[in-house]
């Protein structure tokens, strides 16, 4: 069966395709069917989800699957949330990986409530119209490290500590992370979900 991504992200098409092997699904990124980026105007993950996999059923033909996700801090009230991709922009720095550590770091800096969970919301569309869509999330809760560690992953990956491994995500091996990891968590419901009405 084939399933457009609707996202460019080249680390979150390897997680989900080696997450969704057990169904020999083959997962295409919608920039390789010449789809752009869906906008994202809702401030919930779901929302943005479920838009962004509308767009690109809408685009291809094709079922498509979507993922929001993003880091909620305590201490900033759930933010940054579905803005987690731009975050470093509000300070002035250029959008990126890197970037959005550093200035989440900076702004952490004298804070020492740093319990913060990295959620995904993946949704999954037979169709642009499908009146059912398949819904999963997944939540980790840890900390946020004074500096990074770890060289594996992308994203907040090198400051998110997990007090169960007493490392980073980004110092798990990626059999490790990608079974324990948000996204993970939510591609295996997503995978029960495909098993259970897809299938």
């Amino acid at each position: 069966m084939k399933l457009v991504l609707a996202s460019n992200n080249r680390g979150k098409l390897a997680e989900l395709q080696a997450l969704l092997a057990p169904l020999g699904i083959e997962l295409l990124p919608q920039s390789d069917l010449g789809v752009g980026e869906a906008e994202e105007p809702h401030r919930t993950f779901v929302e943005n989800a479920l838009a962004k996999a509308r767009f690109a059923a809408q685009h291809t033909g094709l079922p498509a699957l979507a993922d929001d996700a993003g880091l909620c801090v305590d201490a900033f009230g759930g933010l940054p949330g579905v803005d987690t991709a731009y975050y470093a922009t509000q300070f002035g720095y250029p959008k990126g990986d890197d970037t959005n550590v550093r200035a989440l770091l900076e702004q952490m800096q004298n804070v020492d409530d740093r319990r913060a969970a990295m959620v995904s919301t993946l949704v999954a569309v037979r169709s642009p119209q499908d009146p059912e869509p398949l819904i999963a999330v997944g939540r980790v809760v840890g900390e946020i490290t004074r500096a990074p560690r770890g060289d594996q992953g992308f994203g907040f990956d090198p400051i998110m500590f997990l007090p169960e491994f007493g490392k980073t995500f980004a110092e798990l091996p990626v059999e490790v992370k990608n079974a324990n990891s948000h996204r993970g968590r939510a591609a295996q419901q997503m995978l029960a979900l495909m098993r259970e009405r897809w299938f």
